[in-house]
């Protein structure tokens, strides 16, 4: 059988042109020509309506502007390019948007075509993974699922850090797989999966390390050679892992902190506290201080947490479900017949080894996001994507070579059936979209599945036209739902893919009641006719916004109550969904002043008055201007493409700058204005401060001591003239 042989040795290298468009001698010649379409259909897709999107997540654009401008904010992931606080990540995501900026200019495609090549280049490194061991044909079927996931669309037209992330993940997931093959080259090819894991968690820090457990086990107990030598290979992709990760967070430790930005998220101004805590164990357990209401501790428990619901259906809710889960149920019955039919294998047999590494890669990603109680968005399950989608072309090819036996065809039928019903489920969580799809992928899938128990055994060509059918059945949900999410843009801090998502800056019902959904107010109320969302009553989940709109944290929103409403979408009550927003509000719902949640979610919108203003002697100054959090400052420096202080970091709670400092800035006549939120309510976005920190004690200082004029809806304080 093709898929259980071990893998054939490369023929004779023709020119390289050739090879680019024959590929090897062994495949049949559609393969290559089938392959490349692939990936030139994937770039197209994502390619496709990308500046809709603008500048995407605000937040780590102004990163990209600074790092465009300045090799120091490049080097640190500052957010502005005079150098007053970084991210709330380590910066390599960064690093090819920034780059990009430096050789095209500032823009939305030279900040998101960086992000859609690197889903491009994921999708070429699962199809060179799986296709090595199992065939083409199973390397284009891993491939399409992977494009067609709703969240990897979304992800890979984004500026997040998930991007980057998913194709190290999958570049060292390939690497070990090559090291499994055989002993010589063994050694490079794990220094390799190390060198990807370290720039990994320079994307997004321990993340990274989630699938290490499992493919370092596999390693050692299925790959040639002696257990020794094994250890010792492990030991030097270890090491390489170390050096890779670990330069760049020696030389921020060691950098003397007068002289470089503060870390954001962090407390104490320390990289590695901000790895362990914020964006480490805090995720874990929910401990996360200077998180959004600080440091609450854990949620706990199903249902428990102020990130949504924890356990074992976590993955197949109705928040996550279509972004992910199409090809969840498939992907795990394909894992245990791909066992079943490689079990009495020799240890060091690959194809079993390979259902170990990408399995072990599902599970134990899935049980952490399953189960954690901090921090949780939608889009972080872009990281099981490329899992999936290889588990799903993996088994679907061993039982096609197993298909005259009953069991293989039973799996066959069952995974096929199983799928259909799940997107029979999930599209019917938007009713009224695409009705007829749901029933349509329900019948094909159900003939399919009948198909595949005897068509397969008789006639080889007629099973592999019930076997079209039943791919079809299983990818035309999530291809709906990725047709959807690339027509539409998407901005904010929290984006989800799909006619249905939610959330700030995503789309669909339920917008408004998001906050509440998610747990950002105090638990325990009622939502009340503001909170409602899109679906009914989603905004009451999780508790009641006060009346006066108050933030944990002493935080506002303009307007008192929540955006929200039977209209859907982050609406006011009455809006008829798709209709068009109100005065005050953008797309998604969002407020235009001062972004959702007071800034803290989705930026500003920025008038011309206030870039004039802006703009006015803006070389005189180091930054423009100052404000509270990170996402208003970002729509200022992107509106003008200088530097604008973000006080607080992200969250607008990290002890950065302290108000002697701040006051320090004012005197050396550094910074031009101050800025608040809109005219009526301060919505600019007091989140509160951390310890010791002086967020609310320099809005109060600044307003006490400065005269405030309104600009395009927004405060304004002249930091140059002091009120007598």
């Amino acid at each position: 059988m093709t898929t259980l042989s071990p893998a054939v040795p490369a023929a004779p290298r023709a020119g390289r042109p050739a090879r680019l468009w024959r590929g090897r001698a062994e495949d049949a010649p559609w393969v290559r020509p089938v392959f490349l379409g692939l990936l030139v259909a994937t770039g197209l897709l994502y390619l496709w309506n990308l500046s809709a999107s603008g500048y995407a997540n605000s937040f780590y654009s102004a990163a990209v502007q600074a790092g465009g401008e300045s090799w120091k904010a490049f080097f640190f992931g500052s957010l502005d390019a005079a150098n007053a606080i970084t991210v709330d990540k380590p910066p390599a995501a960064l690093w090819p948007m920034a780059l990009s900026v430096r050789l095209f200019g500032l823009g939305s495609w030279q900040i998101l075509v960086p992000e859609v090549l690197m889903g491009v280049g994921t999708v070429a490194v699962l199809y060179a993974a799986v296709r090595r061991r199992f065939g083409a044909g199973a390397g284009l079927i891993a491939g399409a699922a992977l494009a067609l996931t709703p969240v990897a669309a979304l992800m890979f037209r984004f500026n997040n850090p998930d991007a980057l992330l998913a194709l190290l993940m999958t570049v060292a997931v390939y690497c070990v797989l090559r090291a499994l093959e055989q002993e010589r080259g063994a050694a490079t090819w794990l220094v390799w999966a190390g060198v990807a894991f370290g720039f990994a968690f320079l994307a997004k820090t321990l993340q990274a390390f989630l699938i290490l457990p499992p493919l370092a086990v596999v390693y050692l107990v299925c790959a040639p050679g002696g257990f020794g030598r094994r250890l010792g290979r492990l030991a030097l992709g270890g090491l390489a892992l170390l050096v890779s990760a670990g330069w760049w967070v020696a030389l921020v430790e060691w950098w003397p902190a007068s002289s470089r930005p503060y870390v954001g998220g962090s407390q104490n101004n320390s990289f590695l506290e901000l790895t362990f805590g914020y964006n480490g164990l805090g995720r874990i357990n929910g401990d996360e201080t200077g998180s959004v209401g600080g440091g609450g501790g854990p949620g706990g428990g199903m249902g428990g947490g102020r990130w949504g619901e924890t356990g074992i259906v976590r993955m197949f809710n109705d928040s996550v479900g279509g972004q992910i889960s199409w090809l969840l149920p498939a992907a795990l019955v394909l894992l245990v017949a791909g066992l079943v039919v490689t079990w009495r294998a020799p240890r060091t047999d690959t194809a079993r080894a390979a259902f170990l590494v990408w399995g072990g890669a599902l599970l134990m990603t899935l049980a952490v996001f399953s189960f954690m109680a901090g921090i949780f968005h939608e889009y972080y399950t872009v990281a099981l994507a490329p899992y999936l989608a290889a588990l799903a072309g993996m088994g679907a090819a061993v039982l096609w070579e197993e298909r005259t036996r009953w069991p293989a065809s039973a799996a066959l039928a069952v995974t096929v059936a199983v799928t259909a019903w799940w997107a029979w489920t999930l599209l019917g969580r938007t009713p009224d979209w695409l009705p007829w799809l749901r029933w349509t992928v329900l019948a094909a899938g159900a003939v399919a599945a009948l198909g595949l128990l005897f068509a397969g055994r008789v006639d080889r060509r007629l099973g592999l036209g019930v076997a079209g059918l039943g791919l079809a059945a299983g990818l035309a949900g999530p291809f709906a739902y990725t047709v959807e999410t690339v027509n539409a843009g998407h901005q904010g801090s929290i984006v989800t893919a799909g006619p249905a998502g939610g959330a700030f800056g995503g789309r669909g019902p339920g917008g408004g009641g998001r906050l509440f959904e998610i747990g950002m107010m105090p638990q325990g109320g009622q939502g009340g006719q503001g909170g409602q969302g899109g679906q009914g009553g989603r905004g009451g989940q999780a508790g009641q916004m006060p009346g006066g709109g108050q933030m944990p944290g002493g935080g506002q929103l303009p307007g008192g109550q929540p955006p929200g409403g039977q209209g859907g979408r982050g609406m006011p009550a009455g809006t008829p969904p798709g209709g068009a927003a109100p005065e005050g509000f953008g797309p998604g719902g969002n407020l235009r002043t001062g972004g959702g949640m007071g800034g803290l979610l989705n930026g500003a919108s920025v008038g011309a008055k206030a870039k004039t203003a802006l703009l006015a002697d803006a070389d005189a100054y180091t930054w423009v201007a100052a404000t509270v959090g990170a996402q208003n400052a970002a729509s200022y420096q992107l509106a003008t493409e200088k530097p604008v202080m973000a006080i607080g970091g992200f969250n607008g709670s990290d002890p950065s700058p302290t108000l002697a400092r701040f006051k320090e800035y004012v005197a050396e006549g550094r910074i031009h204005y101050f800025i608040g939120g809109d005219s009526e309510g301060e919505g600019g976005g007091r989140m509160g401060g951390g310890p010791g920190g002086g967020n609310s004690e320099i809005s109060t200082w600044v307003s006490e001591n400065f005269t405030k004029v309104t600009v395009d809806g927004a405060t304004f304080y002249d930091l140059t003239q002091q009120r007598k």
